[in-house]
């Protein structure tokens, strides 16, 4: 008999007769229906397992609240060197300006951004690559390699030196106008090719646009400092560090970070991406002359070795996951069990993929990027629950920290960054071999979109 793919009379009425006298499912539809599926699936045992205390625990000082922009990256790298500072100076909170970061993120991101455009614009405008590049050219998202690139170049400074600005803290407009700019830049450039411009009249085009970026984020932003005058006093009064600084120096003095010895782990158990190798993807950065991004695809249990290495030694972890799942936001807990979603329903919704399945059919990437503050250990050493800060204000979640499951840890983190002493001579062999290049729109890139 030839299959009929039309949902006859007949195949609605066998459903309707498959219901009948369900009662878990009526049980369920009045729970959902008046609550959402949300509240009706929330596992209370799993929300009161959260722990608040870790044998493992630093301080960082004061949540920080990324507001409505997407620098989730910035501030998870941001909160990692405070945190050195704070140590350096005894101070119980301090806070590194994030509008700094952005303010040259959005600048050299456009000029990769031109450069990109040019090194395509033989390419017709219906090519997946060029249409990629087109989409966003100018999203919040980054990886540790990008802010370590911005970093290096401009330093950083207090947020007093720089403040948040509206725009900011809410990116929308300013991304939106920008980006309309990027892709009339875009076809300027791209005419310019097609009508035999040689590389002398590409570049006076190119700076011509990027004169005008600079305008558009002082106008947004604010213009970020070139030098900047130094008052920090602690809680007790007492004045910890004065003077005159450049970004550079100050982020050389006071956060006192080796920056290249901190590199990208990331577990991404697909069939395409065997572990023991190096990776990039393309069109993936920022700042030009230091390249794109590298990872090294390990099991999940090397990051896991490695995080607690370095909370250990007494320093926070900047990781990449997929913060949407198992999440009861209020609560501030991530855990598998945290919702029971197939058991509401009577259906493998949850259950019907693993890690590496949900990676290749588009159910999960990195989303998010927050700092490991903490970790609860069993008797064997192995982690149990970690503490997470998060950067959306401490009026969410456990003021403003959530508690991650083990579990959770192993099935949607993808990435930690970590000092490369951790790992051993044949991780850091692999992650030093010529990486493998990956797609733009892999889902190891997508944090940067």
């Amino acid at each position: 008999m030839d299959r009929n793919p039309a949902l006859t009379p007949e195949v609605i009425a066998g459903a309707r007769a498959a219901l009948e006298g369900d009662r878990a499912c009526a049980i369920a539809r009045n729970a959902v229906t008046s609550a959402g599926i949300a509240s009706a699936a929330r596992n209370p045992q799993a929300a009161a397992l959260a722990t608040t205390t870790f044998d493992i625990q630093l301080e960082q000082g004061d949540i920080t609240d990324q507001k409505r922009s997407g620098r989730c990256w910035m501030f998870a790298s941001l909160n990692t060197m405070r945190f050195r500072i704070m140590r350096k100076l005894g101070l119980k909170t301090f806070e590194l300006s994030q509008a700094y970061p952005l303010f040259w993120d959005k600048y050299e991101r456009s000029n990769w951004f031109f450069e990109n455009v040019i090194a395509t614009a033989g390419k017709p405008l219906a090519d997946r690559e060029v249409a990629y590049l087109l989409t966003d050219p100018l999203c919040d998202g980054g990886q540790w390699d990008m802010f370590r690139s911005l970093v290096k170049k401009y330093g950083v400074v207090p947020k007093e030196a720089m403040p948040e600005t509206f725009h900011s803290s809410n990116t929308g407009d300013l991304n939106q106008h920008l980006t309309r700019y990027l892709r009339a830049g875009a076809k300027r450039l791209r005419d310019a090719v097609a009508a035999g411009a040689d590389a002398g009249e590409l570049a006076r085009i190119k700076s011509g646009l990027m004169d005008d970026v600079y305008r558009y984020l002082v106008i947004c932003l604010g213009e970020p400092p070139a030098s900047f005058e130094v008052l920090i006093r602690d809680d007790a009064n007492e004045l910890k560090a004065s003077g005159t600084y450049t970004p550079q120096a100050f982020f050389a003095e006071f956060v006192d970070m080796d920056l290249d010895d901190y590199i990208s782990v990331i577990n991404a158990p697909t069939s395409d991406k065997p572990y023991l190798r190096s990776y990039t993807v393309k069109f993936l950065g920022n700042v030009v002359e230091d390249g794109g991004v590298r990872y090294v695809n390990l099991p999940i249990e090397s990051l896991k070795r490695m995080a607690v290495a370095q909370l250990s030694d007494g320093l926070p972890v900047w990781f990449g996951s997929d913060v949407g799942q198992s999440f009861l936001r209020a609560d501030g807990v991530l855990d598998p069990a945290a919702l029971d979603i197939d058991g509401l329903f009577g259906m493998d919704i949850e259950a019907g993929l693993d890690k590496a399945a949900r990676l290749d059919y588009g159910e999960s990437l990195m989303t998010h990027a927050m700092t490991l503050q903490g970790v609860n250990l069993d008797g064997d050493g192995n982690p149990t629950r970690w503490r997470i800060e998060n950067s959306w204000g401490c009026d969410r979640g456990k003021k403003g920290y959530d508690i991650a499951s083990d579990a959770w840890f192993s099935e949607y983190v993808y990435q930690v960054v970590v000092d490369k002493k951790y790992l051993t001579a044949e991780e850091l062999a692999a992650y030093e071999s010529a990486p493998v290049e990956l797609a733009p729109w892999d889902p190891m890139g997508a944090l940067a979109r």
